[in-house]
């Protein structure tokens, strides 16, 4: 019985997850997809900065803001770059 209950409620928590979607210039993304693109951008502008590369961190630092904004997360200020 402990078994079917857990397994209920695995199905009906994919399937609140799965519904979940914030809009990204007119394409619909989940919530997950959103939290793994900000992942992956904090990682690129980590070695852009890492490689002195002003023009990829501005283009990464954008990339974060605009995803934390679609996220409705507080957005992250770059004042290296000028961006606040």
């Amino acid at each position: 019985m402990a078994l079917a209950s857990i397994q209920e409620n695995d199905m009906t928590t994919s399937q609140s997850v799965g519904q979940v979607h914030t809009s990204v210039s007119g394409q619909s993304f989940t919530v997950g997809q959103s939290w793994g693109a900000l992942r992956k951008a904090w990682k690129g502008y980590r070695i852009a900065k890492v490689q002195n590369d002003d023009t990829k961190m501005n283009e990464y630092a954008n990339k974060i803001r605009k995803i934390q904004g679609e996220l409705n997360i507080a957005l992250a200020s770059f004042p290296n770059l000028g961006i606040s």
